[in-house]
């Protein structure tokens, strides 16, 4: 009740007249104070975080421990998640150890977050270090913003969002490789399902000369930050298709006169003895699991295998492709 106040230190006070409803605890000047405010709004080149203060100040570095500035966000930034709504999206890299392994190893990045407040240690002022030295800004970002922007993730007061890959198109692909060489390699992927075993597939084919490679749009990984950081920067360098229908495009390479070579643990064939190895070859690797499909093996002009001990039932699918690429570039020479 008005006039009933309990709280420490409080006094009671009877009012005037003849009413039973005594005085109301006031304020103490907090609300006159607050609407006093905070005195006329400062001109925009006199605002740390004005793009007209950045234009003024050019000597101004990115974010670091000593200065921190910067934009708590980018208006309209994507929330991006992942299909199941739990964790951060396949763009997204978080915590202090992947987010320093990302920048050591020159993902590309399209936006970086620290959070206000962070507790330095030496993986942050390392990360600040190679910002600084790739010129990358750190955008700061409160916790409950990181929180958002991971969907409940660990982050650890650091996230960096990497930027959408850019596909190439199968029959550019096969085009460009026709163009700059006599006998092209390509490297298919059928329901490779692990993103860090694409990565190691596009690191390997870059290793042995191939041209690109081709990823299914449905049920196969694709370019993400995990697939960037296994392929230890040839990603950069190495051409990825993405091919709606697979079938189809193996048949396509087929007319171009490519020899479509599956590997299946079965097969006979020896990889180093495929027929036609010194042409312009697609080379089609399966899952580690259920290896090929049905329909693309039917698709393919020959299946080989990696002959192995019989008592190890199969191989690494990223292992299998550099094997047979190192076997392809063997038998050519």
């Amino acid at each position: 009740m008005p006039g009933n106040s309990q709280r420490k230190g409080a006094v009671r006070k009877r009012g005037k007249g003849t009413g039973s409803q005594g005085n109301t605890a006031g304020s103490g000047g907090r609300v006159r104070r607050g609407l006093e405010g905070r005195g006329p709004t400062p001109k925009a080149e006199d605002r740390p975080y004005h793009k007209a203060y950045r234009t003024r100040h050019p000597e101004e570095g990115p974010i670091s421990g000593s200065k921190p500035r910067g934009r708590r966000h980018v208006p309209g930034e994507e929330r991006v998640r992942d299909r199941s709504g739990k964790g951060p999206g396949a763009e997204w890299v978080i915590g202090r150890n992947p987010v320093l392994e990302a920048l050591e190893a020159e993902l590309p990045v399209r936006r970086a977050y620290l959070m206000e407040g962070a507790e330095r240690d030496s993986r942050i002022s390392e990360i600040l270090k190679i910002a600084a030295a790739r010129g990358l800004t750190l955008l700061q970002a409160s916790r409950s913003e990181l929180d958002r922007l991971s969907n409940g993730a660990v982050h650890q007061g650091v996230a960096i969002q990497l930027p959408a890959y850019e596909y190439a198109h199968p029959g550019d692909l096969m085009a460009d490789a026709l163009a700059h060489h006599d006998a092209p390699v390509v490297v298919a992927c059928d329901s490779i399902t692990d993103p860090r075993n694409l990565g190691a597939i596009i690191r390997s084919a870059a290793a042995f000369g191939a041209s690109g490679v081709i990823v299914p749009e449905r049920r196969s990984a694709h370019m993400t930050a995990a697939a960037w950081k296994t392929s230890a920067g040839a990603a950069a360098r190495m051409p990825v298709a993405l091919a709606t229908n697979l079938n189809r495009v193996l048949r396509e390479y087929a007319d171009a006169g490519f020899m479509v070579v599956g590997l299946a643990g079965e097969s006979e064939t020896d990889i180093a003895d495929t027929p036609g190895i010194g042409g312009p070859i697609l080379l089609v690797v399966g899952s580690e699991g259920d290896g090929l499909a049905q329909l693309v093996r039917k698709n393919c002009d020959v299946l080989a295998s990696i002959p192995i001990a019989s008592h190890v039932e199969s191989l690494n699918a990223s292992v299998a492709a550099s094997v047979a690429l190192y076997e392809i570039s063997r038998a050519r020479a």
